[in-house]
């Protein structure tokens, strides 16, 4: 039944509790809720989080939404990983019911003694609830003590006895201990805190065979990269700033159906094949290619990894190539069609030849089994983060059983969730257990819609998924970098930066790789997926031709601003170009303006409107900005001209370091 007091719509809730809301150690989350009663006497509200021990922490005060009648919302932390819950407590407040009553009758004169008799039996109402073992208690009743003599005073002008009854130190104390009356409790609701790793990330993406390979001027003879060769590259990774350096799939590739360069169907004796066609005579999932070395070799790159402060995530795709183990030792595991031929991958117009998707269906248990087999191995050779190869093709039951499975004895493995694909599966497998998602992001280009991504994974999808804007993949590459030159790969990079608290950058970004395969793709010309590629990094970097110094800058800049750091914390601002975006972020004292052009051609100027109250700064009043990217400062206020050029820095990052 409803309480004594209503508290309804409480979010967050996921499935109706069934799931816990994605939550963060370190980082606040909104707890609201319509809460309300009959009359109009006064209400009060707050929220106590139960951390994973079972101990409940102080409570903390609802405020009202001024926007939305009958909304109270209260911002809590968890501080520790685990199972929390949190409860909302509801109840008539007396002191607020007469200080409203007392601010509107006492000045008009009516029933004025009357009122001071009321408030003088509600201050002996809290007096006596004081704990004489707390230290504060001895400061309270002295302040408790005065306002009962004014209530008293009727030697006193009325609006002096009320003055004294509205001070400042009496509502602190009144607020530190409210009478609750009809107390209503709802709850408990479940939200689940990660490591911080799971909000808060940067990833890079390389293949390992690319890495060190090289290829005989006289011969044309290509020798792979492997793990030797490609922990060299992981110094440059991590001194850019990244702390995830993500592995497309390690394992052996199949042979039958073999895709050759750019997904042709005629592959040379010497082509690689697809690292996502899984598994040949040389093994399967639980194997290592060859070419890439042994366990041993792997071992010690993700020991250099972790020396780098850099975490190994492994590609985890649960299908398989044609002459991959599970073909022959498990046929139930795939769908056999009509002509008894087992059936490939498809995602119209793509064809993958040399994939064969799973069944999880026929036996669901000996598929699950074998899975969790195969991620406990890599996570026994360090791996503790996974990125798993489209899982909406999978059913969401079973990724739900096997992220449970999971952090059932190891709760600080990650999974972050590659379905591009509808919103109501991305939210569930978010809602299930993927601790981050890739997004829409990178189809994200324009003013508006950018500002309405903005918003809806930072408000409104944010206890179900986590996102990660990735700026590309090695089979997404959108127009807008395609045909935007230098200045667009800088424009993406410090939105993706700056508007996830996690992103993620493919290998060649920062050398500004752009050219599709055909006009109207979004698929690389001579696509890493099917050949090796051989980057020169070090001339690049000498000769000035790589982004490398400007990811460097930005995740340095995360790396310094909590705000950047924390997804549930944007503000959108207002600017009068349609090519310029504004937004904020803050925690705490740490606030970050982002302005970008998103005109990758041309310089734009314009005006920018701030919500000075988002900012933490008082109406009308300047505030110093010290631009980040460049490290001049200005003096800003509520209006501010701008002019960003893409052909020199087409983002201003601005920290808001004080007021003047």
């Amino acid at each position: 039944m409803v309480g004594r007091i209503p508290v309804m719509d409480v979010t967050p809730l996921v499935d109706l509790g069934r799931q816990p809301a994605k939550a963060t150690v370190g980082e606040p989350f909104p707890v609201t809720a319509s809460v309300f009663r009959e009359g109009h006497d006064k209400l009060g509200a707050e929220v106590v989080l139960v951390d994973p021990t079972g101990r409940r922490r102080p409570p903390v005060r609802m405020v009202k939404d001024p926007d939305v009648p009958d909304r109270h919302v209260a911002w809590v932390t968890p501080d520790a990983p685990g199972a929390w819950t949190f409860e909302i407590a509801a109840w008539s407040d007396p002191v607020a019911t007469w200080q409203h009553a007392a601010g509107l009758k006492i000045p008009a004169g009516v029933d004025v003694e009357l009122m001071f008799t009321e408030g003088r039996l509600i201050l002996d109402r809290v007096l006596s609830t004081l704990d004489p073992r707390d230290p504060a208690t001895a400061e309270a009743t002295t302040v408790l003590q005065g306002a009962l003599e004014a209530a008293d005073d009727v030697e006193r002008p009325a609006a002096a006895r009320l003055a004294a009854l509205q001070a400042p130190d009496l509502q602190a104390v009144l607020a530190a201990h409210p009478l609750r009356e009809l107390l209503t409790v709802e709850g408990p609701y479940p939200a689940y805190a990660d490591r911080p790793k799971g909000l808060f990330s940067s990833w890079y993406e390389f293949f390992p065979r690319s890495e060190g390979a090289t290829r005989d001027e006289r011969t044309g003879t290509l020798t792979s990269g492997s793990f030797r060769t490609a922990a060299k590259r992981l110094d440059a990774v991590a001194a850019m700033g990244f702390d995830v350096v993500y592995l497309p799939p390690i394992h052996p590739i199949g042979e039958v159906n073999r895709k050759g360069p750019n997904n042709t169907l005629d592959p040379g004796p010497d082509d690689t094949g697809s690292p996502w066609a899984i598994g040949s005579r040389q093994g399967g999932h639980d194997a290592i290619h060859p070419d890439l070395g042994t366990f041993d070799d792997f071992d010690a790159f993700v020991g250099r990894a972790h020396t780098l402060g850099l975490e190994v995530a492994l590609d985890l795709a649960l299908q398989a190539a044609p002459d991959h183990p599970w073909v022959t030792s498990n046929p139930e595991w795939f769908t056999t069609r009509a002509d008894g031929t087992i059936a490939y991958a498809e995602n119209p117009p793509k064809k993958y030849q040399d994939i064969y998707p799973v069944n999880f269906d026929n036996d669901p248990s000996g598929i699950c089994q074998e899975v969790l087999r195969i991620v406990r191995l890599w996570m026994s050779h360090g791996v503790r983060v996974f990125r798993v190869d489209n899982p909406h093709t999978k059913p969401v039951a079973f990724w739900e059983w096997l992220l449970k499975e999971v952090r059932r004895t190891d709760p600080d493995v990650l999974f972050l969730s590659e379905a591009f694909t509808r919103p109501a599966m991305m939210h569930a497998l978010g809602a299930i257990g993927f601790h981050q998602s890739y997004t829409y992001f990178t189809w994200r280009n324009g003013k508006r819609e950018l500002e309405e991504y903005l918003v809806e994974v930072s408000r409104e999808s944010d206890h179900l998924m986590r996102p990660n804007f990735f700026v590309n993949t090695p089979d997404i590459l959108h127009a807008y970098l395609q045909y935007g030159g230098p200045a667009a790969f800088k424009i993406r990079a410090a939105i993706a930066a700056t508007g996830s608290p996690s992103w993620g950058v493919y290998a060649g970004y920062e050398l500004f790789e752009h050219v599709a395969v055909r006009p109207g793709s979004e698929e690389y010309l001579d696509s890493e997926k099917y050949q090796i590629r051989i980057r020169d990094w070090d001339t690049a970097d000498r000769e000035g031709r790589s982004l490398a110094p400007y990811l460097t800058r930005l995740n340095e800049i995360r790396r310094a601003h909590p705000a950047l750091q924390q997804l549930r914390n944007v503000t959108v601002h207002w600017s009068d170009d349609d090519n310029i975006l504004v937004f904020s972020k803050g925690a705490a004292d740490d606030v970050v303006i982002v302005v970008v052009n998103l005109d990758p051609h041309a310089a734009r100027e314009t005006t920018v409107h701030l919500d000075l109250r988002a900012l933490g700064v008082g109406d009308h009043e300047a505030f110093v900005v010290h631009d980040e990217i460049t490290g001049a400062d200005w003096t800003w206020q509520q209006h501010n001209y701008v002019r960003l050029d893409p052909y020199h820095e087409p983002a201003h990052i601005l920290s808001v370091r004080r007021s003047r």
